[in-house]
């Protein structure tokens, strides 16, 4: 007895709307299940985890911090439960994000044309080396930042910091140094679209420069100038990097031939284009649309 594939499409490559449903429930179920696989991990290594994490601010001097220790507070009852809580989710999604990625990726994919997938693979191979360089810069950076806005504390008075309020600005600010290196990255996805040129590009520089010095001082938990500099230098490296490559792509693609250059206005098209030209634009057979 022969069982029906859950991915079973019809002959002009399509799904019903019940197989849809089917296979993106059954992605979810391996997407959550992999995160609560990983969140249990994060709590088996809750401590050397949160020492990490907490290692900013335990080495800022200690008329900034509370008693001798590291000097965080836990505020109420629940808190530490919480604390343990979050810190494991935020591993747990680190970890499974293979997982969870390509279960998305599974499900988008047969609908993608060729040339869309190859976007796709370019977007995944550079987003996460981008993501963690930012990352990294704002761990290295987050003591700095610290003391700038504890400078602000009057002699004599304790800032008495929550590990609520510390795990939100600590995780915040790897988030945005992290998405924030993803932005030069949509600028090469957009030129290769052909939506964005680099006629447009180099015309606009001055305003996307500046926007991204405003974006940085909007975006950054503590908003002090130190953080704001740390991740607006970096971020308009790689945005010039991003216009080198929109160059090079348009100087490559203005260089290719012109299968319609000797038609006249009034004359049809051929039907056999060159190789190379249709199959970018053509799904595979039986993929899903």
């Amino acid at each position: 007895m022969t069982t029906k594939s859950p991915r079973t499409a019809s002959p002009d490559g399509r799904m019903p709307l019940i197989e849809h449903i089917r296979e993106l429930r059954s992605r979810l179920l391996k997407a959550f299940l992999g995160l609560l696989v990983g969140t249990g991990v994060g709590l088996w290594f809750f401590d050397p985890v949160w020492k990490f994490l907490q290692q900013p601010y335990c080495q800022l001097p200690e008329k900034n911090r509370l008693g001798k220790g590291c000097g965080l507070v836990v505020n109420g009852l629940t808190e530490g439960f919480f604390l343990n809580l979050k810190i494991s989710l935020i591993v747990g999604a680190v970890l499974s994000s293979p997982i969870w990625l390509y279960q998305i990726w599974a499900f988008v994919a047969p609908g993608l044309y060729q040339r869309e997938r190859r976007w796709t693979y370019i977007f995944l191979a550079a987003s996460g080396p981008l993501f963690a360089g930012g990352a990294v810069l704002a761990y290295l950076t987050l003591d700095k930042g610290l003391g700038i806005l504890l400078g602000f504390v009057p002699d004599g008075t304790t800032a008495l910091i929550t590990v609520s309020s510390y795990l939100g600005y600590a995780v915040g600010m790897l988030l945005v140094f992290g998405l924030t290196f993803e932005l030069p990255l949509f600028v090469v996805i957009l030129n290769m679209a052909g939506v964005l040129t680099h006629a447009r590009i180099r015309k606009s520089r001055r305003l996307m420069i500046f926007g991204l010095f405003v974006f940085a001082a909007v975006a950054t938990p503590s908003q002090d100038p130190f953080t704001m500099l740390a991740l607006a230098f970096p971020t308009v490296v790689l945005f010039e990097v991003a216009e080198l490559i929109a160059y090079v792509h348009d100087r490559r693609k203005a260089a290719r031939p012109d299968p319609y250059a000797d038609l006249s206005d009034d004359e049809a098209s051929p039907l056999d284009l060159p190789d190379g030209d249709l199959p970018d634009d053509e799904p595979a057979d039986g993929e899903r649309v």
